[in-house]
């Protein structure tokens, strides 16, 4: 899929199939997240790719917005150091991942936003690492309206010049 397509067409996905993702899919959405711009390239970033059963079943447990993560086929966690830009840097790799994943069939949906300290000890992250979101991916249930996005219109959010100029 262009770039532009994929923006355009890609929606959250709460319901996965139980099918198992390609490894090398897998690494490519890993991957996207590593190759993600950073602010002064300081990569305040970890990825901790989750595809035991098991363990995916105790995110689902552990994220109080994604009880659903417990069908994933995978999960990413992303956890960051402490750093003025970590959010945001953290926030441009999941969208990276999302979006890679979308190009390829795998749907996903960003959970949690910080406070998800229950998730360090069982994966072994260190207290120090803030654990900012959990991803799971996987396979939509069913087919879902792709491009079709509940959006405000254009001209409502998107000025030229200044404020107020509806960009026509």
């Amino acid at each position: 899929m262009e770039v532009f397509d994929v923006v355009r067409t890609v929606l959250a996905v709460r319901a996965f199939q139980d099918k198992p993702v390609l490894q090398e899919t897998i690494r490519r959405i890993a991957e996207a997240a590593w190759l993600t711009a950073s602010s002064q390239n300081g990569q305040p970033w970890h990825f901790i790719v989750v595809e035991d059963r098991s363990m995916i079943q105790k995110l689902g447990s552990l994220v109080r917005t994604g009880s659903y993560i417990s069908q994933a086929a995978f999960a990413v966690i992303v956890g960051m150091e402490k750093s003025q830009f970590a959010v945001s840097d953290a926030s441009r790799a999941i969208q990276s991942m999302i979006l890679t994943a979308w190009s390829e069939g795998v749907g996903s949906n960003w959970t949690g936003f910080h406070g998800l300290t229950g998730v360090n000890s069982p994966f072994g992250i260190p207290p120090e690492i803030e654990i900012l979101a959990v991803v799971p991916f996987g396979y939509p249930v069913k087919k879902i309206g792709k491009g079709k996005k509940k959006r405000k219109p254009f001209d409502e959010v998107v000025n030229l010049g200044r404020y107020g100029q509806p960009f026509k």
